[in-house]
This record gives structure tokens, C-alpha cells and sequence, in this order.
């Protein structure tokens, strides 16, 4: 019997109980949590803005120890730091044909199987896959990856996600090249982790824009040189911090349709804006024909920042041992189970960078 947070049903409140975890089979790895980061991702799963099978656990972004492998497991053993990797690529799709690893269509088939069970019987789901929000997970071995050395664990938690995603929606998406400018709209965990990113890649002018005041030290913390309270004038001040032009890149880390529009229209002539935010079906963003070519703009999504985990995380490692990254300052607040409601709250009140969950 472990501690998890439940979530009994789309849109109900969460519950801290018991659950019943099996010991791994095959191909499964039983793994003792350190950390869990609390994602707006989550929240649109309770939500339902994003789909998810019920009743589950959720949480995706995490790091433990190893506390068991199941027959055939030999990448990691008892004892191990890894990573959880919510979205396993299976390697054999199309996407994965091209090199797209985090397109995977098979990427999320494993939040449909029962992993666990309440302590009346109930069949649960992991979530996203991992399940994070428990001390203790069991998942299939493609979902754990060696925790990089050198690197906390409750710092490599936070390499699932946020760092994962802000770093690609950098680097992978945007492709941000040295001297340019770049805006980065909301200032939570991703958007505090997109601010590190363009810092390392060598932005010039760096604005950061959030609809909280006191946001303003965690970004500057960041790599911001420049902070701005969202507005109706946002673009025209973007465009005045960047020469009249507008930003290189801009990349929107919320998930609104005016958010959206309003990173477009900071971005130049030709430049790139990238969208990180999930937003509901609701978020309608329009656009006319002729903006489209006059501005010769380049509009694109970005899932898990393009990332390739396997392939990302020891570049993260390297840059954190060397102190240019620092996945601990995207962390406002520290917390147990019982907070990760609160923390739901506080997202969508828009304060804070990133809760952990601490076990």
C-alpha cells in the first residue's frame, strides 16, 4: 500500500488515499519517487482538457530510485536513479520512421492500462504513462531513463518535462541562433525553462511577458533583460524593445488564442513563432490570408519540445553540471501530496513557477 493522488473522475477534486501497487512483471520497473513536478498538463487532464482514463494517477514529470525490475529489464537495476519518460517512443511507427520521436502515435497507449488498484478494488490508470504522483510508480521499462550524474534528483524531475520542453521549444522548434531576440510569453515552469534556453543559445534581447508583477525577478533570474505585464499594447512594446521590428522568435507558453495572436503579431517579418501552451478547442485563432503572406511569418506547434530524451537529457546534464542551466530556480514552491491541489489553484490564478512534490 502506497500514497497517490487520485483522480476519481474529469473534473472532480483529487484525492490523497492508498493505493494497492503490484510488483513489476515483465518489462516493467517498480521505481520509488524522489520528485514530482506539478505541470499545467496535469491540470488540463483533471480538467479534461486533455483526455485521460479514469479513475488515475496523475503526474508525469518525476525522478526516483529503482526499487525493483521485472524479467527482461536490464537498462536499469535496484538501486538506480532515472527519470521518468512520459511519452515513450515505440520506434516503429511513421513518425518515429522520420526521426519524430515525440510524435509517436504509440506514445500514450500505455494511460489506458490498469496499473494499480484502490484499496475497494477500483482499476486505476498511470496518467500520462508514469503515474508521478505517488511515492512509489510501476511503469514499462521504456518509460525510465538513467538519471544524468551529477545531477539532484529532485532537480532531474524536472528534466521530464519543463526543462525538456523549454529547452526544445529553444533549440529543436525555434531554433534560436546566437545575437537574436526572442519573447517568451508566460512565466511559469516551462516558460521560466524556455527563458533559461534562449539564455544559453545566446539571445540578444530576451523579453519575458506574464500577467503577474511579481513574476518579473523569477524571469529576469532567467535570462529575462526585459519584463512586460501583458497588455493590449504587448506587441507594440516588443516591437519598440527590438528596433521596431518585432522578435526573432516568439514562443507562447500558455495556451490562449489572445496570447497566441499576440506572440504572432510581436514576431518580425519573417521570423518564428512557436506555440508550447496547450488551450482548449474553445481557443479559436484566427488569421487573415493576406497577414499570412505579407508577413511571411512561420507559425508551429511544439510537443515535449521536439525533444528526444534519450538523445537531450545528457546534453541537459552537461549544461547543468556547468552551471548555465538550473532546473532547482524554475521551483517557487515545495510541497507534498496533500498540496498538489493548491497548486492546481495557483496555476490557474497564474502565480508561482513550478510546485514539487517533495516525498
Amino acid at each position: 500500500m502506497i500514497r497517490a493522488a487520485v483522480l476519481p473522475a474529469v473534473g472532480s477534486p483529487l484525492e490523497i488515499t492508498g493505493i494497492h501497487l503490484p510488483e513489476p512483471g515483465p518489462g516493467q520497473v517498480r521505481v520509488r519517487l524522489a520528485a514530482a513536478g506539478v505541470c499545467h498538463s496535469d491540470l488540463s487532464l483533471s480538467n479534461g482538457t486533455m483526455r485521460v482514463p479514469v479513475p488515475a494517477v496523475l503526474g508525469h514529470e518525476g525522478a526516483g530510485t529503482v526499487v525493483s525490475i521485472g524479467e527482461g529489464v536490464s537498462h536499469v537495476a535496484p538501486g538506480d536513479g532515472v527519470v521518468l519518460n512520459w511519452a515513450p517512443s515505440c520506434g516503429a511507427c511513421h513518425h518515429c520512421g522520420l526521426g519524430e520521436v515525440w510524435l509517436c502515435a504509440n506514445a500514450l497507449t500505455g494511460a489506458a492500462n490498469v496499473y494499480a488498484r484502490t484499496e475497494d478494488g477500483t482499476a486505476l490508470h498511470p496518467g500520462l504513462n508514469v503515474a508521478a504522483f505517488a511515492e512509489e510508480t510501476v511503469v514499462a521499462a521504456d518509460c525510465v531513463l538513467p538519471a544524468p550524474d551529477g545531477v539532484p534528483l529532485t532537480d532531474a524531475a524536472l528534466l521530464g518535462c519543463a526543462v525538456l520542453t523549454g529547452w526544445g521549444a529553444v533549440h529543436h522548434s525555434a531554433r534560436v541562433r546566437a545575437g537574436e531576440s526572442v519573447a517568451v510569453f508566460g512565466v511559469g515552469g516551462v516558460g521560466l525553462a524556455t527563458l533559461q534556453a534562449a539564455r544559453v543559445a545566446g539571445a540578444s534581447t530576451i523579453v519575458a511577458v506574464d500577467v503577474s508583477p511579481e513574476k518579473e525577478a523569477l524571469a529576469r533570474a532567467a535570462g529575462a533583460t526585459d519584463y512586460l505585464l501583458a497588455s493590449e499594447t504587448t506587441a507594440k512594446e516588443i516591437r519598440q524593445l527590438t528596433g521596431g521590428h518585432g522578435a526573432d522568435v516568439s514562443v507562447e507558453c500558455v495556451g490562449r488564442a489572445t496570447t497566441i495572436r499576440t506572440a504572432w503579431e510581436a514576431t518580425r517579418r519573417g521570423g518564428r513563432t512557436t506555440v508550447v501552451g496547450i488551450g482548449g478547442k474553445d481557443q479559436q485563432v484566427t488569421f487573415n490570408a493576406l497577414e499570412i503572406f505579407h508577413w511571411g511569418r512561420t507559425l508551429s506547434g511544439c510537443v515535449y519540445g521536439n525533444s528526444d530524451p534519450a538523445r537531450d537529457l545528457p546534453v541537459l546534464a552537461e549544461h547543468i553540471r556547468a552551471g548555465r542551466l538550473d532546473p532547482g530556480a524554475l521551483v517557487t514552491e515545495r510541497i507534498t501530496l496533500e498540496g498538489i491541489p493548491v497548486a492546481f489553484e495557483n496555476m490557474l490564478a497564474g502565480k508561482g513557477g513550478r510546485a514539487l512534490v517533495v516525498f
